[in-house]
């Protein structure tokens, strides 16, 4: 009963064989394998997006600081949500990859940027005042942190006003196939045609072991990131073994059929949380996560049980009073059973 992270699910079969498959004879190192060729081909199609600049790298971490580094001066702030990921859980690393630039937060409800706030931060920001930081890109969580998803919309508002003063766009997107399988879009609706200039596009957290693609719709950096990829240490030697994943993941749209039965068993969870009458949903999951508010005595059972799941604050004790409210995050892969939800359900409940 791990509902820790999707990062603890498996390796989909299709994805390991595709290793393995790699793993014989020689191929060219450092990206110059020919089953990168064929996964670069695969993301523009995927994409509709035949001129873009297509990278891989193994962490999604890597994935968004190097990218949004691209973009970003050492004087420049990147504009970000408040609970965004690149503020909450990556220790420092886009300011570092960025040689000091610095993070500027941005409010929005349910995790996701308000496009009136985010221009007010923008006017606040240094434009010629050498006493300032200077504005830099713009970044987006999709899906957030909280589990809840942009509208296509939301993130064409989010994007016109960052061109509107001549910034750069970021889609942090390490659960892009449970936010295009949630919202029913095609991955240019989601991107370049709602504005987004690059994408982090994950596989580790939705079947994969270890890979992200980096991909920048306008080719124009594509050397910067590279010089970048290898000063930071994040150019694999043997990178078929990245690109066999990419491209398993890629072939048949595995990707999103996995995005999808993630998204799938969390309603599941989310259905049965809510007959839960303790229980309480801050947030409407749309995706494969979910936050919720439970008595002490139904984290008691479940925990005490074997099921790992995340409270916050993360010190909370089991100890105290039954009915206390404690809240969590409980979140689904694309392999968990059904029995499995039902028997964590079931400990809840009491």
């Amino acid at each position: 009963m791990n509902f820790a992270s999707d990062n603890a699910g498996p390796m989909h079969p299709s994805v390991l064989d595709a290793i393995v498959k790699a793993n014989t004879g020689y191929e060219m190192p450092y990206g110059n394998d020919t089953i990168m060729d064929r996964v670069r081909d695969k993301i523009r199609a995927t994409f509709e997006a035949p001129e873009a600049a297509v990278y891989l790298v193994a962490t999604g971490t890597a994935a968004n600081a190097l990218a949004l580094a691209t973009y970003t001066n050492p004087w420049d702030t990147i504009f970000a949500h408040r609970v965004a990921h690149v503020e909450e859980d990556e220790c420092g690393a886009p300011e570092f990859y960025a040689n000091g630039a610095k993070l500027t937060l941005v409010e929005g409800a349910g995790a996701k940027m308000d496009p009136d706030a985010l221009r007010q931060v923008i006017i606040g920001t240094g434009q010629k005042d050498v006493h300032s930081v200077q504005r830099g890109p713009v970044t987006i969580t999709q899906a957030t942190e909280v589990g809840t998803l942009y509208s296509l919309k939301e993130i064409a508002q989010i994007t016109a006003i960052a061109k509107e003063y001549g910034l750069k766009t970021h889609l942090d997107g390490a659960r892009f196939a449970n936010a295009c399988a949630a919202l029913g879009c095609t991955t240019a609706e989601m991107t370049w045609k709602a504005g987004i200039d690059m994408v982090s596009f994950g596989g580790t957290k939705n079947g994969c072991a270890g890979v992200e693609a980096v991909i920048f719709f306008d080719p124009e950096k594509a050397w910067e990131f590279e010089l970048r990829r290898k000063r930071g240490a994040h150019l694999f030697s043997k990178h078929r073994y990245l690109s066999a994943q990419m491209e398993a993941y890629l072939t048949n749209d595995l990707w999103l059929e996995l995005g999808a039965k993630a998204n799938a068993n969390c309603a599941r969870l989310v259905k049965g949380l809510e007959s839960i009458d303790e229980a309480e949903i801050p947030d409407a999951p749309a995706a494969n996560m979910v936050f919720a508010l439970l008595p002490r005595a139904a984290h008691r059972r479940a925990i005490q049980a074997g099921a790992k799941y995340y409270l916050f604050p993360a010190d909370a004790s089991l100890d105290g009073p039954d009915d206390d409210l404690i809240r969590c995050r409980f979140v689904c892969d694309w392999s968990k059973p059904d029995t499995e939800i039902d028997q964590l359900l079931a400990l809840l409940r009491g």
